[in-house]
């Protein structure tokens, strides 16, 4: 069983803000009526780190790294060459009502479906051993010879739950995309990100995520 009756597929290929890609996935997350899945990479090296981390963990990167908190919880992840996601699924949807773990073990299942028979699923999480979220697998990241190459964090609102993953460190086939939606419904839907959905990001990235009372709220 797919997790998705029905799932509308963004591939955003255009050049942002580490700021402007936090804004658009809470614009989704505001917004959609139906679940979406968004590809996107990032333009420079960037380091997102999560809603409830401390800033002075992740300042001293600064002068090299465009720095954003997430609005979603988990570590610090450094980006640069990893391919992004976020999942959004609104509340009336059907997946809505599976628990928060059950939705990021089956999202892991469809990424270990599209990479292929090398990948496995942690069966449990590691002892911790920095605050950097690919260096601490918790059950259900996506595993590959042993290391760590999938990993997500989420938010549940009344609105829906959004599922921001990264997946680095593995060489990805070119329909890799593909592969993914398809694992996660199948008949998935290309849209290209409405006009509106933009403009909303725009103003969330200025008053929001590119702000220093957000970043260094903590």
């Amino acid at each position: 069983m797919s997790l998705f009756d029905k799932l509308i597929v963004y591939y955003d290929v255009e050049s942002r803000s580490a700021a402007m890609h936090m804004a658009i996935d809470e614009a989704l997350l505001r917004s959609t009526c139906t679940p979406v899945i968004r590809f996107y990479r990032w333009a420079r090296p960037s380091l997102s780190f999560g809603y409830f981390g401390n800033f002075s963990e992740v300042a001293p990167h600064q002068p090299k790294r465009e720095i954003v908190r997430r609005w979603t919880g988990g570590g610090i992840v450094f980006h640069g060459d990893d391919l992004t996601y976020s999942i959004v699924i609104p509340h009336d949807d059907a997946a809505f009502a599976e628990s928060s773990m059950s939705i990021y073990e089956e999202t892991h299942r469809a990424i270990q479906n599209a990479l292929g028979h090398h990948a496995s699923l942690a069966t449990s999480a590691s002892p911790k051993i920095s605050d950097s979220c690919f260096a601490n697998p918790v059950r259900a990241d996506v595993m590959v010879n042993g290391n760590k190459i999938a990993g997500a964090a989420q938010r549940k609102t009344r609105s829906g739950l959004l599922q921001q993953g990264s997946i680095q460190h593995v060489d990805l086939a070119n329909d890799f995309e593909e592969r993914f939606a398809r694992a996660l419904c199948i008949k998935p839907m290309q849209q290209e990100l409405e006009g509106s959905i933009l403009d909303q990001a725009q103003e969330l990235a200025s008053q929001k995520y590119g702000t220093a009372a957000w970043l260094e709220r903590r």
